[in-house]
């Protein structure tokens, strides 16, 4: 149990990939905050992981007072945080001319203000315990394009830059800073989309779940789980070397 009495807060952790990880750390010996907007799904969540000591927290992760106030009920919950993982997000699309700055703005916010408030927020717990691992869950999105979501693309690529500075940062305080990129992942965002594409287009299921599986040379969609393995290994002591990285889990579409 390599996380053993370690502190682990996840955001986006009420569903998705986000719930895999908390369950995959949990099972590593975390006490882990489950941090997100729906506390009944998130208490539900907790109430079945693992081990002892969990916390939930209800935050909007783009409202810097609303980070403040979660992260300060999580030290008084399960002490001071050691492995911080960015994993709340939203995906929309609409062809450029037709983003607005109200969409715009709202992936930038959610996407990349999110990370680098909780990233702020837990800094200094890490830093006054020479240990700290912050692992953001950016997408393939944040290192190739993707037409007809440009601002999410933005935002992603946004996390990947916010990942290689602030890892630089923090390289010699015993702290590595990465990101993992998923593919198209089997999670509700992925369904939602395959939604839409079959709205929009008249497509079945099916053929609108091909073609997102099509861009992955495996030719198949990523599971949440191999998402949460590569977080826990990055949050191992066998990853203490590998920092600033962006780590793609895609089955090759990213190379």
């Amino acid at each position: 149990m390599t996380l053993k009495d370690k502190h682990a807060l996840v955001t986006g952790a009420a569903r998705g990939i986000g719930a895999e990880i908390a369950r995959t750390l949990a099972a590593d010996g975390a006490r882990i905050t489950l941090l997100g907007r729906r506390r009944e799904a998130l208490q539900q969540l907790a109430d079945s992981l693992p081990g002892s000591g969990h916390a939930v927290v209800v935050a909007d992760v783009s409202d810097a007072d609303s980070v403040a106030a979660a992260f300060a009920s999580a030290r008084a919950a399960c002490g001071p945080i050691d492995v911080l993982v960015n994993n709340a997000g939203q995906a929309e699309s609409a062809p450029f001319h037709k983003t607005s700055l109200d969409l715009w703005q709202r992936m930038l916010a959610v996407n990349l203000t999110g990370s680098f408030l909780c990233a702020q927020a837990a800094l200094a717990d890490m830093q006054a315990g020479g240990w700290g691992r912050i692992v953001n869950i950016a997408s393939t999105a944040g290192q190739k394009g993707y037409p007809y979501v440009s601002a999410y693309v933005a935002a992603k690529h946004g996390v990947i830059g916010l990942t290689r500075a602030l890892a630089l940062e923090v390289a010699k305080k015993g702290i590595t800073v990465n990101a993992v990129c998923p593919g198209y992942t089997d999670t509700d965002i992925l369904r939602e989309s395959v939604a839409n594409v079959v709205a929009k287009t008249g497509r079945s299921a099916d053929q609108a779940l091909a073609e997102f599986s099509a861009g992955n040379p495996q030719q198949r969609i990523v599971q949440p789980a191999e998402v949460a393995d590569a977080v826990r290994w990055l949050c191992g002591a066998a990853a203490a070397s590998i920092n600033g990285q962006s780590i793609s889990v895609s089955g090759g579409e990213v190379m």
